[in-house]
């Protein structure tokens, strides 16, 4: 059981329904239960999803992990594969509440999220310095999560880390999506978009990917260390100069991208490139698998399931609109799916601040839509971060009902108002019952949003 308030929460059958698959969504994308669904020892047989390895062929196998999930994913390793582990290392978010003690073959270094730092950089070095202990004789897992970009970082010469950091809190408040920010990113590393590799000496290589990436791009994930990057310096300039950074970055920076344009220091690995041939990249965990495992949880009780999307983007509010929109044609006419439905969605909304309230996107969305469902009976709907985190609160989300108008009312409570102020947090706690509470999950799939419509 991940939800850790489920008792505040169980207010009618349908919430009780909720909650099962809330928890079914989080089990689907905890990093050990996805490991272990993906990597089986049988003998000296290694399954690695639908791949079948001999390890007599090798004569070492190597552990490299980055990423906010890497600590469970080695703990889902470990679990598998500890007696033929040579060593292994793994990269966390400094501040992190792991015990590295459970882990036996595997390190635990730390770096600095969301803005890289000199723990980053030294960290790294360790994670490469072990790298260039692979030949062709060796098999490497590497783990991979989201946070790794700002956790895994070797620099060009003539870059500082205080140049790269600039670099990373112009681009994370410049409105550029993930994909534009690695762009960059990738083009002034010398591990991201696929470099990792050229320290493994022709290694065999299998990455295990929970992607937090909105659509599953592996090259974007981390900064895809070991994938092939189709963006180039040009891409990179061009989305400096889109979002009006390209004179408020660093001199270096721009000195960099400067000559990877004019081909005077060498791209990234491309797709083809023969640094690939030995590289197997599988995603592990991600929202459409958890979109999936809760469609079928949903089916097993007794609702009609349909994923809408996994792509879920926009503003909160007014997604919000949108989706209470949908609940409401199903209520009225059975379309698109017939009563009892489980509708089902993934992604990443963002919320515009203009009040001073305190909440999250999550929490922001559920306010929305219970301010479309009023009236509405028999209705649940809950939204969530698979990472427990939403915003700068203790939850992860929030569930709201057709009751939640009247509770609100009741208790002299605009919800408008609230939602004006984007202080869906505040409004929650003081209804109570509406918060949902699971505490940090190792995990990151993105956002997920369910409602249930009886």
């Amino acid at each position: 059981m991940y939800i850790k308030n489920v008792n505040e929460l169980l207010i009618t059958d349908i919430h009780k329904d909720m909650i099962e698959l809330i928890n079914e969504g989080l089990r689907s994308a905890d990093p050990v239960i996805a490991i272990k669904r993906n990597v089986e020892l049988v003998g000296n047989k290694l399954r690695v999803v639908d791949e079948h390895v001999d390890l007599g062929l090798y004569e070492r196998v190597l552990v490299l992990g980055i990423g906010k999930a890497s600590f469970k994913m080695a703990q889902g390793i470990e679990s598998v594969l500890e007696e033929v582990i040579d060593k292994g290392l793994v990269i966390m978010p400094k501040g992190a509440k792991v015990d590295a003690s459970l882990l036996k073959k595997i390190k635990v270094f730390y770096g600095n999220h969301p803005y890289p730092s000199h723990d980053t950089i030294r960290s790294s070095l360790e994670l490469i310095k072990l790298a260039k202990e692979a030949n062709k004789r060796t098999l490497v897992i590497v783990l991979i999560s989201g946070g790794g970009s700002a956790l895994f970082e070797v620099l060009p010469k003539g870059i500082s880390v205080h140049d790269l950091t600039k670099l990373n809190e112009l681009l994370l408040k410049s409105g550029a999506d993930i994909r534009e920010v690695n762009t960059v990113r990738k083009h002034v590393s010398l591990v991201k978009g696929g470099q990792l590799l050229r320290y493994l000496n022709g290694a065999k290589v299998y990455a295990l990917i929970i992607s937090d990436v909105v659509g599953d791009y592996i090259e974007f994930i981390a900064s895809g260390p070991t994938a092939p990057d189709t963006t180039t310096f040009r891409d990179a300039y061009e989305v400096l100069v889109r979002y009006g950074l390209w004179d408020k970055v660093p001199k270096s920076i721009r000195e960099r991208i400067k000559l990877g344009v004019e081909g005077k220091v060498p791209e990234t690995p491309k797709p083809g490139d023969p640094l690939f041939n030995r590289v197997r990249n599988y995603i592990v965990a991600s929202n459409i698998i958890a979109l999936r495992s809760i469609a079928k949880k949903a089916k097993e009780l007794g609702y009609n399931p349909l994923i809408l999307t996994s792509h879920m983007e926009g503003e909160a509010r007014e997604v919000g609109k949108f989706i209470a929109s949908v609940i409401r044609t199903v209520k009225e006419h059975d379309i698109p799916v017939n009563k009892p439905a489980a509708l089902i969605m993934g992604g990443e909304t963002t919320v515009t601040v203009r009040g001073s309230g305190v909440g999250g996107r999550n929490q922001e969305l559920a306010l929305s839509v219970a301010i479309s469902i009023a009236g509405l009976r028999d209705v649940v709907f809950a939204s969530f971060g698979t990472d427990g985190i939403d915003g700068v609160t203790d939850a992860a989300g929030a569930i709201v009902s057709s009751e939640t108008m009247n509770m609100a009312k009741d208790a002299r409570l605009n919800l408008k108002e609230y939602l004006e102020n984007n202080d869906s947090y505040t409004l929650f706690k003081k209804l109570g019952h509406h918060l949902i509470i699971t505490g940090a999950t190792g995990t990151n799939v993105n956002d997920i949003a369910i409602a249930l419509i009886r």
